[in-house]
């Protein structure tokens, strides 16, 4: 009898490579490289170097795999260490309600590594990740944020399953098997943003789609239908209660979600629900030479899901400060920019932040854009002076950055380079850049070095 499980299982294990179109290659490409530039910019923050307690070196071992810390572990400490660096600055990419290159690039890298996959395999693998992860996400009509879980931690420890057991080259009953375990390995709470632990949710995915494909391979068992069965994955972590259990709704391999949902790049590292009203307070201030002092008041309105997400209206760190519309807004204003120089515990304690703060009104709408993000349909904001005059920005529909707005070649690699610079030097970093950039020609990940 078909189902899910089954239909996703014969999916990852079948994937036609020649059969994906090229948006959706180029969106894999994007992830890989923006995810490295990210790695390498969060690789000496305290968490990543807090998170390596629980990791165990393997020195001078041929198995071991290299991690942004300098150190060398077994493929699934190596996938924890690279997630959590990866995401820790909230600066990596965003798509399908989640971020799936932070946690698929480091489970990526890391398996390959280990057993010498070309990077053709490593964006095959990616592929089947991000179409699982899609395609189960459009069988749920409700948002997995609303209740309270991390979509990245959830849905993300099945993309990294299933790009493990690609790279294992599983048989579609073994991948059953690895998707089960990877059921069962799947946790993470939107009440830890704003903390490291956000971080370790991308960290411990990477590590558990590993584990969990390995296991398989070993000859682990999970239950075969673990995820339409009435206690299994997809009502277990059901927002709405009712999702679509019927086979035929579940289209994966029908139609490619990755072509046509791609990723979001961040050009600034905040929640991906603060980009469209920052783009549009940088913009105002810009345009009419707003002065901080002047400001009355900065209203945004936008959708009751990105709210719920930025829980922290008066922020007193730079994590804090993440998941702060107060903060995306006070910082605009106060400097034009929202960048890595802002999000640090100093500038956010600066009187003139915590003032602004103060001058920041948010209202929410119910609506829904309807596309892969719990969005509003746009994002509003204008500004009040003291003077009684008003500026409003056009409704915001997406960011640029966006899939829809996408940067070029030469924008992402000027962020590329700002992150990488945080470690290497910049024709280091644009040789690593070209080097991703151009990963399907790599024979061997063990020629790719990031570092």
């Amino acid at each position: 009898m078909d189902s899910i499980t089954r239909k996703a299982a014969e999916f990852v294990a079948g994937f036609d490579a020649s059969t994906a179109p090229e948006a959706a290659r180029h969106a894999v490409r994007m992830g890989f490289v923006d995810c490295i530039g990210c790695m390498l910019a969060g690789a000496k923050e305290p968490a990543v170097g807090l998170a390596s307690v629980i990791a165990a070196p393997l020195p001078g071992s041929n198995e071991a795999v290299p991690a942004v810390n300098g150190h060398s572990y077994s493929a699934a400490d190596a996938a924890l260490i690279n997630g959590v660096a990866g995401h820790v600055l909230d600066f990596d990419d965003v798509a399908l309600a989640g971020h799936p290159s932070t946690v698929l690039v480091p489970a990526i890298m890391a398996l390959g590594h280990e057993l010498r996959a070309s990077g053709q395999e490593a964006m095959d693998a990616y592929l089947v990740g991000y179409e699982l992860w899609a395609h189960l996400d459009a069988i749920e009509p409700g948002h997995l944020h609303e209740r309270g879980f991390h979509p990245t931690a959830v849905m993300g420890t099945l993309a990294c399953t299933a790009a493990a057991a690609r790279l294992f080259k599983l048989t579609p009953e073994e991948t059953r098997h690895a998707l089960a375990i990877g059921a069962s390995l799947a946790a993470g709470l939107v009440a830890n943003f704003g903390s490291m632990t956000k971080s370790l949710h991308a960290g411990r995915t990477a590590q558990s789609g590993i584990h969990a494909a390995r296991l398989a391979k070993s000859g682990y068992t999970g239950s075969l239908d673990a995820f339409e069965h009435r206690t299994g994955f997809l009502r277990a972590f059901s927002p709405s209660g009712a999702p679509d259990l019927d086979v035929a709704s579940f289209r994966i391999g029908e139609e490619s979600l990755a072509e046509r949902f791609g990723v979001n790049i961040k050009r600034y590292p905040t929640c991906y629900a603060t980009h469209r009203a920052i783009d549009a307070m940088v913009a105002l201030t810009d345009q009419h030479d707003i002065a901080p002092e002047d400001i009355q008041t900065m209203h945004v309105h936008t959708g009751v899901t990105q709210k719920l997400m930025l829980r922290n209206s008066r922020p007193q760190t730079g994590l804090e400060a993440k998941f702060s519309m107060e903060f995306a807004m006070a910082s605009a204003a106060l400097v034009r920019r929202v960048g890595l120089s802002e999000l640090t515990d100093e500038f956010v304690g600066q009187d003139a932040v915590q003032d602004l703060l103060e001058r920041v009104e948010v209202t929410v709408s119910d609506d829904k854009a309807g596309a892969d993000l719990p969005n509003a349909p746009f994002d509003l904001v204008w500004v009040t002076l003291k003077d009684g005059t008003v500026h409003r920005h056009a409704p915001v529909e997406h960011a640029k950055g966006s899939w829809q707005r996408q940067l070029d070649r030469e924008e992402l690699a000027e962020k590329f380079a700002d992150c990488a610079g945080r470690q290497v030097d910049s024709a280091r970093a644009q040789q690593i850049f070209d080097r991703f950039w151009r990963l399907d020609e790599v024979d061997d990940l063990r020629e790719v070095a990031f570092m």
